[in-house]
């Protein structure tokens, strides 16, 4: 008996232990094929950062027209150093968080609306979709003269273009919902609410995160906008400070900065969209 005790537990040990090896492979295989991706993918990048540096080392172009790496990173490091980088961004990164809040909000109210109720799809879409084609740059003078220089006005200028993609794509994810699934709500009884929280939302989720993400890139270029017409404080505060003062590197740093702060959260975004919507059986290539 106290054998075949023994000899049980040692096959349960040994299961345990095959098991954690398969995992530990599973974990070593999946992060190595996130170094080789993000590899594959520097590769570009620093290539062309070896070129414009020993080009500009080489004397091809003048360092007042396109300062090499190293010189972007010295102001880099100078900016830090006196706080300047620390103060200007926190300030660009609020006027960004607060208009996508309030356009991607409204957005999202009138997506769910508009896509939910037939008249006002007739009603208001023509409008807001008159209202989309305006770009950023010919409604930000009147937006100035209505609120003025100050916080206001940069904020509407956000909001304005946060609020369409997120209209758009929620209206659309509701639209796209497959008919036959409402039948199928009308067999198993479904009520009002639990056809919209169990059922179309679900089901509209991927058009709704899409939505997000271009609204938050359009609130990062809204920015830019809001900043460099009327200013002083913020990433495009730095980028006119630069231009009137002739310093290219300064530009490239502020450039640099909405370039990489503006990748980091799409993929924040793309990593939460993966993350809800890890159900779909789609196509990666």
């Amino acid at each position: 008996m106290s054998n075949r005790v023994e000899t049980l537990s040692q096959a349960t040990h040994g299961i345990g232990k095959s098991k954690s090896q398969k995992l530990e492979f599973v974990r070593i295989k999946w992060l190595w094929e996130r170094v080789n991706d993000f590899v594959i993918g520097a590769i570009v990048p620093v290539l062309l950062l070896v070129i414009w540096q020993v080009s500009g080392d080489l004397g091809l172009f003048s360092p007042s027209f396109l300062p090499t790496p190293l010189q972007i990173a010295a102001e880099f490091r100078s900016l830090i150093a006196s706080g300047e980088l620390s103060q200007h961004l926190s300030i660009s990164l609020q006027r960004a968080a607060i208009g996508f809040l309030i356009g991607g909000s409204i957005g999202l109210l009138f997506g769910f609306l508009v896509g939910f109720v037939q008249k006002l799809e007739f009603m208001l879409d023509p409008s807001f979709q008159m209202l989309r084609m305006i770009p950023h740059l010919a409604i930000a003078p009147l937006i100035i003269l209505w609120f003025g220089f100050g916080e206001v006005s940069k904020i509407v200028i956000i909001a304005n273009g946060a609020f369409f993609p997120m209209y758009i794509y929620t209206f659309l994810g509701i639209r796209n919902v497959d008919h036959k699934l409402f039948e199928v709500a009308k067999v198993l009884n479904f009520s009002k609410s639990k056809q919209i929280f169990r059922l179309i939302l679900p089901a509209a989720l991927p058009g709704i995160l899409l939505g997000v993400r271009l609204s938050v890139a359009i609130s990062w270029l809204g920015l830019v906008v809001a900043e460099l017409i009327g200013s002083q404080e913020g990433i495009g505060f730095l980028i006119n400070y630069g231009k009137q003062n002739s310093s290219a590197e300064l530009i490239f740093v502020g450039v640099i900065i909405f370039a990489v702060i503006g990748k980091v959260v799409d993929s924040l975004v793309r990593w939460l969209e993966r993350r809800w919507l890890s159900w779909r059986d789609s196509f990666q290539g």
